[in-house]
């Protein structure tokens, strides 16, 4: 117990010593803690911002953290114009845009769906695998049927302007494989957590993956543990950037884990930040983000490089947050 002691004041100390870089102040104020057990809404990247509100819309009303997370995901789902999740997203290196997406409640339900084509909202299919299903996760072909028996609104995929994109993608790449520039919107996968009135989590995490992947790639996304993991004793955590990476270290299940073991939320996302930097010989253009929340309210986030930011929902803030990194690796 010393030990342990004795490394936690080691990490809240090192934490306190960097600077914020949104406001300048401490490291602290990455810290939130909620007045009441809830609600509060956190979520990836820009495009959080109004997939929070739509969670939030739910949760105002009296609604369930899972039907707020689904809800939110939605938003950026559909929405045409970005290039990384959903139906406005890019295609892998044969032109197929293949969706991910995973979805985990309060009692440790969950569902996924990987390499899904052609249909609008993935994460609703993962909540149907989920709830309809003795299964947690269906893939490809069988995911698309199942989809399909149950009704699920369709898409057609590529986009022309994203299909244009990758004929130019592809001519000028011979390669087979290129590693991804760092916070590139091949990153922008969205994870959402929520905690709703009656102090219950659930997440949701979707996207269309690494831009011009190989065909039959799945990254960390739908995978439960790795892009997601809910814990309602404990907390909630997400993740985004290079999914191979995430996978290794069973991220999201290993911030969890950590803030079981007394780690705040924000130490528990840099020490898997460290895992990865310490499991990665080539860090040049790797970027990995995580994001987290407890059941008392704190909140915390931690990348490897600059760049990562999270769009944080309460009663009293509707806001983007950059999350601190790593400048010593």
């Amino acid at each position: 117990m010393k030990r342990r002691s004795f490394v936690k004041l080691g990490l809240a100390t090192g934490a306190l010593s960097m600077v914020n870089p949104l406001k300048g102040t401490e490291l602290l104020e990455h810290s939130f803690e909620s007045k009441a057990s809830g609600p509060i809404v956190l979520s990836t990247w820009i495009h959080g911002l109004e997939a929070n509100r739509a969670a939030w819309d739910v949760l105002i009303h009296g609604g369930k953290a899972l039907d707020a997370v689904e809800q939110g995901v939605k938003v950026t789902e559909a929405d045409i114009t970005n290039r990384s999740v959903g139906i406005g997203g890019r295609p892998d290196r044969d032109g197929h845009v293949t969706l991910d997406a995973c979805i985990m409640d309060h009692e440790g339900k969950c569902g996924a769906v990987g390499f899904l084509e052609g249909i609008k909202h993935p994460i609703s299919v993962a909540r149907a695998v989920m709830e309809k299903t003795q299964h947690v996760m269906l893939v490809g072909d069988g995911a698309k049927k199942f989809a399909l028996d149950y009704g699920f609104e369709t898409s057609k995929t590529p986009l022309p302007e994203v299909k244009k994109d990758w004929k130019t993608w592809r001519r000028e790449n011979k390669e087979v494989f290129k590693k991804p520039e760092i916070n590139h919107e091949n990153h922008d996968t969205i994870g959402l957590i929520a905690m709703d009135q009656f102090g219950d989590l659930s997440g949701a995490c979707t996207t269309s993956g690494w831009a011009y992947k190989m065909h039959g790639r799945i990254g960390d996304s739908p995978i439960i543990g790795a892009g997601l993991f809910v814990d309602n004793e404990i907390g909630a955590c997400t993740a985004s950037g290079l999914g191979e990476a995430i996978i290794r270290i069973a991220g999201s299940h290993t911030v969890v884990e950590l803030m079981r073991h007394g780690f705040s939320p924000l130490e528990a996302c840099k020490e898997a930040v460290n895992r990865i930097i310490k499991k990665n010989k080539d860090l040049t253009n790797l970027q990995c983000c995580f994001l987290a929340m407890d059941k008392k309210g704190n909140i915390g986030a931690y990348s490897v490089y600059a760049g990562f930011n999270y769009a944080l929902k309460t009663t009293d803030d509707d806001r983007m947050v950059d999350a601190p990194f790593d400048r010593n690796w």
